[in-house]
Formats: C-alpha cells, sequence, structure tokens
C-alpha cells in the first residue's frame, strides 16, 4: 500500500488491470457528503452526471459497478437505476461484514475488488479490497492508508477521475473515447 498518494503507478496499473467489480461508497463518494433537509423531512443528494457517465462507461469495458452504503435511501436506489447499478448494499452499519458477504455470495476475491470510501467506517474494506481509493477531501485517516487518492472531490467528479485511471490502466479509456468522437463525425456527415 502506498500511504497517501495521488500519483499513478505501476503497481495500481497491476490492480487495476485485476479488477472485476468496482464499489463505492454515496456519501462523501457519490455525492459530497452533504444532506439537504425539507420542510417535511425529505433528504435531497446531488450526485455529478460526470461520475454517472464514468459509471456506464465502466460497466460497458466489463467493470460491474456496485455500491455499499451505511445509510438506506431511495434517492440511492432511483439513482442506481438510473446509471444501471444493480448490486445495491444500503443499510449497512458494518460494512466489513457487508464486504465478506458480498465476497462469499459471489465466490470473489478481495483482489478483484476495487473500494472508493471517504471515512472512517469505511477503513474495514479499504484495508482488504485488492485496490482502494479516496477522494481529495476524504479523512486524513483514509487518505492515509489508500492506495490512490483522487485529485477531484467527493461528489465532483472523483469516480469519473477514478474510472478514466482503471479504464486507462486496462487499456479501454481510448475506446470509450473514440466511441464519442466517432459518434460526433457521423453528425457532421
Amino acid at each position: 500500500m502506498i500511504p497517501g498518494n495521488r500519483s499513478w503507478t505501476p503497481e495500481l496499473e497491476r490492480k487495476a488491470r485485476g479488477l472485476t467489480l468496482l464499489l463505492l461508497d454515496v456519501d462523501g463518494v457519490l455525492t459530497d457528503g452533504r444532506l439537504h433537509v425539507g420542510e417535511r423531512g425529505e433528504l435531497f443528494k446531488s450526485f455529478s452526471v460526470r461520475d454517472g457517465l464514468a459509471v456506464k462507461l465502466a460497466q460497458a469495458a466489463g467493470v460491474e459497478i456496485a455500491i455499499l452504503s451505511t445509510r438506506d435511501s431511495e434517492i440511492v436506489a432511483r439513482r442506481a437505476a438510473e446509471v444501471g447499478i444493480t448490486e445495491i448494499l444500503q443499510g449497512q452499519e458494518d460494512k466489513g461484514a457487508a464486504f465478506r458477504s458480498l465476497l462469499d455470495r459471489r465466490g470473489l476475491d478481495a483482489r478483484e475488488i476495487g473500494y472508493a470510501g471517504d471515512d472512517l467506517q469505511d477503513l474495514p474494506v479499504l484495508l482488504r479490497a485488492g485496490f482502494s481509493a479516496a477522494p481529495s477531501d476524504a479523512a486524513a485517516e483514509v487518505r492515509d492508508r489508500v492506495d490512490y487518492v483522487t485529485s477531484a472531490a467527493g461528489g465532483q467528479g472523483c469516480v469519473r477521475e477514478l474510472v478514466e485511471r482503471l479504464l486507462a490502466a486496462r487499456g479501454a479509456w481510448d475506446a470509450a473515447v473514440l466511441r464519442f468522437l466517432a459518434a460526433a463525425d457521423d453528425d457532421r456527415g
């Protein structure tokens, strides 16, 4: 493990190529961690559309995306459905136990799973996953213990940055970009 690393290394390239699933925390990773409460008690969260596109690009390249969250939220379920995430583990107070259960249920090795988290409750998974990442605004105790720290903050494109890195390591990022360039060329006609 490379504490607090912001650079991408050959070792991270190797780890990224071996991932079959990228597990994401929600509050502080897919969102900025803030909860907005309406006058009737309803909760609101903001998700980055760039992170949503990144999820779809990862899936198209053969990397499954899943969610692991301590909170249970209909908002998260709705967003996951919008971007095609089907493995959603919500209401998981003990993320380490939920991770072990996921490994057992799916027959996966921890080395096949990447995890992005931002706070103390994520440490049991971050320290066990084959690849670990945190957004730039994660708790210091987390940033110091993960393989990679993104330049972007939670909810501000950190998932997009991470997916770009993972797909580049797999040789799939350029193909994803070319797909959009080809569509632009077709439109020009």
